[in-house]
């Protein structure tokens, strides 16, 4: 899978850049690469929360989902940024990427009043428990 994501404001540290692309990484399901279309080593790694964290469901501002055109959580895509590091990799929950699966428009969102941590641990979907299965991760759109 391939797609061309547009943010609504560039990502923090990545001004000015907007365009990306996002790119599966092959043998690992729900991994991508968020390339920057106009210079692709700028990337970073992202997972997509449906997949690696199924319980994930934070809520953005009214504010945010007008930005990103965004009618329901049904049309939102929710990727967090994902930090390989040796002694294991770390996902940032309090500034996760939304996406309008529709458009294509993006941004980073800074969740305000929630208790997420900026480096939680990513377990492994193959080490995770077995349960029984839930609805994906969604972001909680106020009507």
């Amino acid at each position: 899978m391939s797609a061309s994501l547009s943010f609504v404001t560039p990502p923090p540290g990545l001004d000015p850049v907007v365009d990306f692309s996002l790119d599966e990484v092959k043998g690992a399901n729900g991994l991508y690469a968020l390339h920057a279309v106009a210079g692709p080593s700028t990337r970073m790694f992202v997972v997509d929360a449906a997949i690696h964290l199924p319980d994930y469901a934070p809520e953005i501002s009214d504010e945010q989902g007008e930005a990103l055109g965004l009618s329901g959580p049904e049309n939102a895509l929710l990727l967090v940024v994902a930090n390989p590091a040796a002694s294991g990799t770390t996902v940032n929950l309090m500034a996760p990427i939304v996406v309008n699966s529709v458009s294509g428009a993006a941004a980073q969102v800074i969740l305000e009043n929630q208790d997420f941590p900026l480096r939680a641990a990513l377990m492994p979907v193959s080490a995770a428990p077995v349960a029984k299965p839930i609805a994906p991760a969604r972001v909680a759109v106020p009507a």
